[in-house]
């Protein structure tokens, strides 16, 4: 039989036994989907970790103060170190090679009030290269400048979080919020950031649109410290000129910061680079594993494949046996029930495909998961569907191709 025959023939099939069919793809349907799925929400997870580590910089070292309980403080400070200062940063400055620049931060938490409203925010005094050195930007208003800096003013940059919570009708520029027992003149207000920080070298959740950005002189001038023995800075966050040697930069900045605070390891160092590496190291192999576990649905619908093909050639022995007899060869008897089964796997691929991409949107639309369809995925999801068709397919075929002519017509 020609090719076309035998897709016409596989189609006719199909028809003729519609409920059988459709339960025979059920496995291949749902396969398909939950691969396209699964890799959707890892590759939406890598592009969200991607974009934040993005935004902290990949050609940067952060050196982030460490969060001691008020024991710790004091043991550290009983050993000469003076915690993260702006000697720190003056020193890795004048003495690391192939720094662009460097932004120092200090950091409090502090009650916020506008009129009637009143909500906990951090509070985070910055110099101006801040917003460079981070990918900061304005959705209004402007940054903390070298006039604010150096005239230590009282004024500030809000989150956008914040400026929807005290300006639902007002313009926030110009506006004064009282911030602890200061007012403060807004300036700016920052576009959306993503719920992302680094703390002590690990990762973890905070809400950056609910932060207060002030010049850091007004902030060692006008606010407290949290506690009495803190450290002068909480962050420096150093910008390079590249990437390329960025972990021989990065010892020589631990070392120099051991001299300077006695070898007390009270602050970690963060590569965000390599973080970037490690992240997707890790979400490669996430995304083997979460496809994997999908691919199980596929190999269950080649299984009912295999079946419910066996029992078509059970059924149409004596159509086979008749074939045989009026001149059909094993290849054509072979050929027919592959493409059969191939057309089962492909139909139900392609429903695969449009059920895995409207999950993916689904997810995506319906909860916080973020979701990214990738061409491979589906690529991946299909193939590996017709793949399972014609390897299950084939020992069905195999045997139909060799039945007896005479034994088939006598079959009953």
């Amino acid at each position: 039989m020609q090719l076309e025959e035998n897709v016409q023939a596989a189609f006719n099939g199909l028809r003729e036994h519609k409920f059988r069919s459709f339960l025979t793809m059920l496995g291949i349907i749902f396969g398909v989907a939950s691969v396209i799925a699964m890799l959707s929400i890892g590759e939406g997870a890598k592009r969200e970790a991607i974009k934040k580590y993005q935004q902290l910089g990949v050609n940067n070292i952060i050196i982030r103060d460490m969060d001691l309980s008020d024991k710790e403080l004091e043991s550290v400070r009983a050993k000469f170190s003076p915690g993260l200062s702006l000697k720190d940063a003056q020193a890795i400055k004048d003495i690391v090679p192939q720094i662009v620049d460097l932004a120092p931060q200090a950091e409090k938490k502090a009650d916020v009030k506008y009129q009637d409203k009143s909500i906990k925010a951090t509070l985070i005094g910055v110099t101006p290269s801040y917003s460079e050195i981070l990918n900061y930007t304005t959705e209004s208003g402007s940054f903390v400048n070298k006039d604010h800096q150096n005239r230590q003013l009282k004024v500030c940059v809000i989150g956008t979080d914040i400026a929807s919570k005290f300006f639902t009708v007002d313009d926030p520029i110009g506006q004064s919020i009282k911030v602890d027992d200061q007012w403060l003149e807004v300036i700016g207000v920052l576009n959306s950031k993503s719920l992302f920080t680094e703390t002590v070298g690990e990762l973890a959740s905070r809400d950056l649109n609910s932060d207060i950005y002030i010049p850091l002189s007004t902030f060692h001038k006008r606010f407290e410290k949290e506690k009495l023995l803190s450290s002068e800075l909480k962050q420096i966050t150093i910008k390079l000129e590249g990437s390329e040697n960025i972990s021989q930069i990065s010892n020589i900045v631990e070392n120099l910061i051991n001299r300077h605070h006695f070898n007390n390891k009270d602050f970690s160092i963060v590569i965000p680079i390599e973080l970037l590496k490690q992240e997707e190291k890790e979400r490669r192999i996430y995304n083997i594993l979460l496809g994997s576990i999908a691919a199980i649905s596929l190999l269950v619908g080649g299984i009912g494949i295999m079946n419910i093909m066996l029992a078509t050639v059970m059924e149409r022995t004596r159509e086979i046996g008749v074939r045989r007899a009026i001149g059909a060869k094993k290849d054509d008897i072979l050929s027919q029930f592959i493409t059969e089964s191939l057309v089962l796997s492909i139909t139900g691929g392609v429903i695969g495909v449009i059920l895995g991409l409207t999950l993916s949107i689904t997810i995506s639309l319906s909860t916080a998961i973020t979701t990214s369809v990738t061409l491979y995925s589906v690529l991946i999801a299909f193939l590996f569907s017709v793949l399972v068709g014609v390897t299950f397919g084939y020992l069905p075929a195999r045997k139909a191709a060799r039945l007896s002519p005479i034994e088939s017509i006598r079959y009953e």
